[in-house]
């Protein structure tokens, strides 16, 4: 697997413009951010509209759930639109919401729940990956359950968030257990607070197979090349671009509010 560099999954955020424009200055591979499986499975309207790609910028569909029949169900009926590469299944988001259902980063520790999910992904002849954290909380981070996971899981590659579900965005990621991940003999994508060539080229060393960015690709969406040491164009002509063509994807005031805040503060879910 070469290096990859991805735009991480958020919620109400990475549609169809940022993926574009992200695609565009250097990102390989684009996420929707999740859909829940089982309205996926009950043909909800609002779900389904993030399953479907407007264009051909390579992206993952992000699907959060825990339990098989719907998964079977959903795929069935699923016809892989132009630019699909593949399904993540989401083990990391950690919203009480989901927690409380058993469902994103209380997961984790469930590895024969995961094992029968992976198998209906694998029967469908898709490939999957894994996004996961480190664990629901300190203890299980501890007690190296992220680790038990990556084992014992076939996947295309494991994207390890490095915050346990009880950090917020305000603790730093933990960058240091991407040895142990690598170790395992996985493919494995860092993501958490990357956001310079020097972390990426340490990242590199350590044998990681490529980066996630969320928060950094949205203020500004050109970086993925300037981590690549590419040229870029300023990122206010980025971001001036990306509200033009969201203008095409209807995307325009989710766009104008996340890429065009001046603040850099962004309206997201923890995924």
């Amino acid at each position: 697997m070469k290096f990859n560099y991805m735009l991480a999954p958020l919620e109400d955020i990475t549609g169809p413009a940022l993926r574009n424009i992200c695609h565009k200055y250097g990102a390989d591979l684009t996420f929707t951010s999740m859909a829940k499986i089982e309205s996926l499975a009950k043909n909800n309207a609002s779900s389904l509209s993030k399953t479907e790609l407007k264009d051909d910028t390579p992206t993952v569909i992000q699907i959060i759930g825990a339990k098989e029949g719907y998964f079977a169900k959903f795929l069935s009926k699923f016809d892989p639109p132009k630019g699909f590469h593949g399904f993540n299944l989401n083990l990391g988001c950690p919203s009480p919401q989901i927690i409380n259902i058993g469902q994103g980063c209380a997961m984790i520790k469930r590895i024969t729940k995961i094992k029968k999910i992976m198998q209906i992904f694998k029967n469908g002849g898709h490939k999957t990956s894994i996004k996961l954290r480190l664990g629901l909380n300190n203890f299980e981070k501890n007690k190296k359950i992220y680790l038990n996971l990556i084992e014992a899981i076939d996947a295309e590659f494991f994207i390890v968030h490095a915050r346990h579900g009880q950090e917020t965005y305000k603790q730093p990621a933990d960058l240091s257990v991407y040895e142990e991940c690598v170790k395992t003999g996985k493919n494995i994508i860092a993501n958490g607070d990357i956001d310079s060539k020097e972390k990426v080229d340490s990242l590199k060393d350590i044998g990681v197979k490529g980066v996630m960015i969320g928060r950094a690709a949205v203020r500004d969406p050109g970086i993925f090349n300037r981590l690549k040491g590419e040229d870029a164009l300023p990122k206010e002509d980025i971001i001036k671009e990306a509200i033009e063509l969201s203008k095409k994807y209807n995307e325009l005031s989710k766009i104008q509010k996340n890429l065009a805040n001046k603040s850099g503060a962004l309206n997201e879910k923890r995924l």
